[in-house]
């Protein structure tokens, strides 16, 4: 093992790490999971937003004829995307699941698949 291998599996972890290993005690209180619509819509107003900013930059920076005005406009809209979508907002965790309890889930049996092995007849 060269020295470069050992001194990196010393700074990485042998098992795997969440955000949650990082943040003070206090944190655990918080939530870090969103809804299957909160994605959804995180998702939409990322792509919305995207377009919007890049026309908006690309309109900005040839009416200014600058490109760092381009470049200015899309990455202060790519840093607001972020802010707006990366946290876990209320908005976003509005439609939460609700998952049964082992009991309950015994009592509510998953629906069998039939499969029938009729063949249609072949044209002639």
């Amino acid at each position: 093992m060269s020295y470069f291998t050992s001194k990196l599996s010393s700074f990485f972890p042998s098992y795997p790490v969440s955000l949650q290993t990082f943040l003070p005690l206090s944190a655990p209180s918080l939530h870090f999971t969103m809804d299957w619509q909160g994605q959804k819509l995180a998702e939409q107003i990322t792509q919305i937003m995207l377009l919007v900013f890049a026309v908006t930059a690309f309109v900005a920076g040839y009416v200014l004829g600058s490109f760092q005005m381009v470049v200015l406009v899309y990455a202060g809209g790519v840093t607001l995307i972020g802010l707006i979508t990366i946290p876990n907002w209320p908005f976003f965790n509005r439609h939460p699941l609700n998952w049964l309890d082992p009991g309950e889930a015994e009592k509510h049996p998953k629906p069998q698949v039939t499969v029938s092995s009729k063949k249609k007849g072949s044209k002639k």
